[in-house]
């Protein structure tokens, strides 16, 4: 009996619950509409292509299409991790991720924290301008002025040096100063861009907590290092695990348009080598499975990552 009436009561409140559901249902409709875009976009340009991954599996033929190209297994994979080149190309990827990494990723903290401290509002927002404004600058010109500047004939500070009797400057064309340009280019480029996350972040803090502070007798770097800093610790450790993802993502349009014969032996990275091989050889199910290993790569590198940072007693990605 006494099931029977917990069955009836729970049937009894269902249209409720209903009724309850489709109310929160449209109250959230709004919202649901604004995530839309973003939705579709990933559906339309993120998962459905990863479908084409089966062609790292075949000899893709785009006559006979997915059902009728020949499988091969793991040919593609045999090949890749058999080139001359694979261990060239995994160093340099490696080591310019690296770059990334430990002199990039924390350029764009060390801005909001600077930023943070200036209390001269309009310098701030100056300052917080200029340096965002390269990102809307195109590689193609970064480059393009780094050309000018620094060509070993006809750069212009090369040129200036040449006229004052110093010795030219091979900036483009030595291997040695490939990496360090890389770099100092994409931080003039991208830190200040970056670095709006930071400071979205550091705007959500307290101000009491600097008040109080100055009443305990704190000076402006036991501010910075104790209540600024922990503010950011949250953000800048998802960052980094998301970093972690695109660590073999070294960014084509820049290195393709930095690289020449001179300095190939430092700028051939994977997605440099893929071009060679998918869109000028037209072996697309070869550069689908070197796609499909820089995936798996950042992949593996995110868990990894993600597990350390809750072991840790950290917020992680999921």
């Amino acid at each position: 009996m006494q099931s029977e009436s917990t069955i009836e009561l729970v049937q009894a409140n269902l249209p409720s619950r209903r009724k309850s559901a489709l109310r929160e249902w449209k109250r959230g409709l709004p919202l649901y509409l604004m995530i839309l875009p973003g939705l579709l976009y990933f559906l339309i340009f993120r998962y459905v292509p990863m479908g084409g991954i089966i062609i790292a599996f075949q000899d893709y033929n785009p006559f006979e299409g997915f059902g009728g190209s020949e499988w091969v297994g793991f040919a593609h994979f045999q090949r890749l991790f058999g080139e001359a080149d694979f261990l060239i190309l995994l160093r340099n990827t490696l080591v310019l991720s690296a770059l990334n990494l430990f002199l990039f990723f924390p350029a764009p903290v060390v801005i909001a924290v600077v930023l943070n401290e200036v209390r001269v509002r309009w310098f701030k927002k100056f300052v917080q301008t200029a340096i965002y404004m390269p990102h809307f600058i195109s590689w193609v010109v970064v480059v393009g002025i780094t050309i000018i500047l620094f060509a070993t004939q006809e750069g212009a500070i090369n040129k200036g040096l040449a006229s004052a009797g110093f010795e030219r400057i091979e900036l483009l064309t030595d291997p040695n100063y490939f990496r360090w340009v890389y770099v100092f280019q994409s931080i003039w480029k991208e830190a200040g861009w970056n670095a709006v996350i930071f400071l979205a972040a550091l705007a959500a803090v307290d101000p009491t907590l600097y008040e109080a502070a100055v009443v305990d007798g704190a000076n402006r770097w036991k501010q910075m290092l104790y209540i600024t800093l922990p503010a950011l610790k949250g953000t800048i450790i998802i960052l980094f695990i998301l970093r972690l993802g695109h660590v073999m993502d070294i960014g084509f349009e820049h290195i393709y348009l930095m690289q020449n014969s001179l300095n190939l032996s430092v700028s051939d990275v994977f997605d440099t080598y893929v071009y060679r091989s998918g869109v000028l050889q037209g072996e697309f199910s070869f550069t689908t499975a070197v796609g499909l290993f820089k995936s798996l790569v950042g992949l593996v590198l995110i868990v990894l990552a993600n597990k350390l940072s809750k072991k840790a007693g950290e917020e992680g990605v999921y």
